[in-house]
């Protein structure tokens, strides 16, 4: 996994997770507000706001995406 410094042309989703520099914690994204420059975000279930400079945003190689995005049901209706 690696963190790459936020340009002004990249684009942030909300749901995108993010690291917070200052806590060093990955944090949800909730809204990017472009013209205020600022990250509105989750962070151990409070809602907080911060610079977007103080943000990087992760890049997972395809190994770590398939590994980390597969889904499985939960296997109830399985045996029905």
């Amino acid at each position: 996994m690696e963190f790459l410094d936020i340009a002004e042309e990249m684009k942030i989703y909300p749901g995108e997770y993010l690291l917070h520099k200052p806590t060093s914690e990955i944090v949800m994204c909730g809204a990017y507000k472009k013209s205020e420059g600022l990250i509105r975000f989750l962070a151990r279930g409070r809602l907080k706001e911060d610079k977007l400079e103080n943000f990087q945003k992760l890049k997972l190689t395809k190994e770590e995406q398939k590994r980390r995005l597969r889904r499985r049901g939960c296997g109830g209706c399985k045996g029905k």
